[in-house]
């Protein structure tokens, strides 16, 4: 088992010993051990989370994702560049590290116990398909959690459209794009994409976490309106919401076979263990265009 796993699952100050990391709770999010990560903290900002000591004393590396980095340390902790420097998003820790010119470059870490993103990314999934420079229309933003951290890796030069339903997390949402000019809020049903068509451009991306019974087909629709031909998609299903009677794999390969039939071709499947129980992460390729002999 790597380092990079161990630090994650119980290393002094990490994520709290337990197989649910934060204060026991399976994927619970209470109360956080000594250099730990907080509070569920909602996703209203502020300064909050600085905790994790930079300088010349953390190494921050370049992670295989572009856009994704690895900071190392007394432990090892999965980041990304901050583009808001001096603000948190949910209470996560800032690492400020020194350069060599003098100038100091911030990073926010990112949680894989509060992202499927994330917890895909260290179970080792091949290609996340984010990247800096990239568009990205996200379904299911929730608070905006996740969404900052790909607001991050796509920097300045790429977009987020979040799309999120609860008009409660969308008012989070917001203020999180209040500060990110990348991220397009959008408060709306992913079932109706026709109702956004006016905001939102062609994507490169469309990454899913919207955990309903019918989101094959809320995906596909969105990818039908919104992404290019050989685009990508990258969805989390959760198998308990889409049916309970029957085992998790069964739920995945019927998802699969259904993303299929929408013309998109499966080329990875992880699990997301242990960070979500029952969860898998499916990364696939949209009308795949024909290689020419």
């Amino acid at each position: 088992m790597s380092n990079f796993f161990n630090s994650y699952l119980g290393s002094r100050g990490g994520f709290g010993g337990s197989r649910g990391g934060f204060g026991g709770d399976r994927g619970g999010r209470g109360g956080a051990g000594r250099g730990g990560f907080g509070g569920r903290g909602g996703a209203r900002g502020g300064r909050g989370g600085l905790g994790a000591k930079g300088g010349s004393k953390v190494l921050v590396e370049p992670h295989r994702h572009e856009g994704v980095f690895i900071a190392r340390g007394k432990e090892d902790l999965l980041v990304t560049r901050n583009m808001v420097p001096g603000e948190s998003v949910y209470n996560e820790k800032r690492i400020s590290v020194d350069q060599p010119d003098g100038t100091k470059v911030e990073y926010r870490v990112w949680n894989p116990f509060r992202s499927k993103l994330a917890s895909g990314i260290l179970g080792g999934v091949e290609n996340i398909h984010i990247a800096p420079g990239k568009k990205v229309l996200y379904l299911g933003a929730a608070s905006g959690t996740t969404v900052s951290h790909v607001s991050d890796v796509v920097g300045p030069t790429g977009l987020v459209y979040a799309v999120e339903f609860s008009h409660r997390s969308g008012r989070d949402l917001i203020n999180v794009a209040k500060k990110r000019t990348n991220v397009i809020p959008i408060i709306e049903d992913a079932r109706h994409p026709q109702r956004y068509r006016m905001l939102v451009g062609m994507v490169d991306v469309i990454f899913a976490d919207v955990a309903q019974p019918d989101q094959a087909r809320i995906i596909a629709l969105n990818a039908h309106h919104f992404l290019k031909i050989g685009g990508h998609i990258v969805i989390s299903i959760k198998a308990n919401c889409i049916d309970s009677t029957v085992d998790a794999a069964t739920v995945f390969a019927r998802e699969v076979k259904k993303l299929q039939e929408e013309r998109i071709k499966p080329q990875e499947q992880i699990t997301l263990e242990p960070y979500e129980r029952d969860h898998a992460l499916v990364v696939g390729v949209y009308r795949p265009v024909k290689k020419s002999k």
